[in-house]
């Protein structure tokens, strides 16, 4: 009888270990920035290998956040921004990073109104401030820029592109991984009025299929874990319980 009850922890514990969401070991989780540029979220975005880090300031209404991806080509760019009516990339109102032709990392502003052709321009939203880097083949977009009061979740969309061409972004391509690249993000998983420098990670976005529907898959990184390490302390109590008798 010992000998079942051992076996069934060992089948339990295994498959414990392979049923641990992903959103528990967050590659986002290992980025960091200077001592300036502190996130109290970030997740890691479903497509182009892109990530986001984020602290929202509910009582001031202001999204601080970080994109952060590699162009599709050395000389290409990249882009983050929100649409207030759909996740969607026509209504955009993002911030496009890209060198300029010194070399030197900037980042422009564009009201994506056509999938053609692009026009620099204001966004619909206060932008407090706004810078672009790169490091390593890695382009990063810092900003900071106010939200309409009361703002629970953003239709989030995000880009790379190959080239650019007298100072203007060329063109992405439609692939699959381009396509999707558009999301909910849910700013209540922040957790912090006053958008301090936690260290809270979580996996906080959902991304909407091509045909433009959105999922609904929200944060709950740390409840997830805290249930199974519930369940795992439990199954090994029980484990050696049983290598007594």
């Amino acid at each position: 009888m010992a000998s079942h009850f051992i076996n069934f922890f060992f089948t339990s514990l295994l498959v414990l270990l392979f049923h641990i969401s992903p959103s528990t070991s967050l590659t986002c989780s290992s980025q960091t920035f200077s001592a300036n540029n502190r996130f109290t979220n970030c997740t890691d975005l479903p497509s182009l290998k892109s990530f986001l880090h984020w602290t929202f300031d509910s009582a001031k209404s202001t999204l601080s956040v970080a994109f952060l991806a590699s162009p599709a080509s050395p000389d290409g760019w990249i882009s983050w921004g929100i649409n207030p009516v759909a996740p969607a990339m026509v209504g955009t109102q993002s911030f496009i990073a890209f060198k300029d032709s010194k070399g030197v990392m900037t980042v422009k502003t564009y009201n994506l109104t056509s999938y053609k052709s692009i026009t620099e321009s204001k966004l619909m939203y206060n932008v407090l401030d706004s810078k672009a880097e790169s490091v390593d083949g890695v382009m990063k977009i810092f900003a900071t820029l106010e939200l309409p009061a009361n703002t629970k979740t953003v239709n989030q969309v995000w880009q790379v592109g190959s080239a650019v061409t007298d100072g203007m972004p060329v063109k992405h391509k439609f692939e699959p991984d381009n396509l999707k690249s558009k999301g909910i993000l849910d700013l209540a998983t922040s957790g912090a009025a006053g958008g301090g420098d936690g260290d809270k990670k979580t996996n906080a976005t959902s991304s909407s299929a091509s045909s433009g529907q959105s999922g609904n898959e929200t944060g709950g990184s740390s409840r997830i874990l805290n249930t199974e390490t519930t369940f795992f302390a439990f199954l090994f109590l029980f484990g050696v319980g049983l290598l007594q008798l």
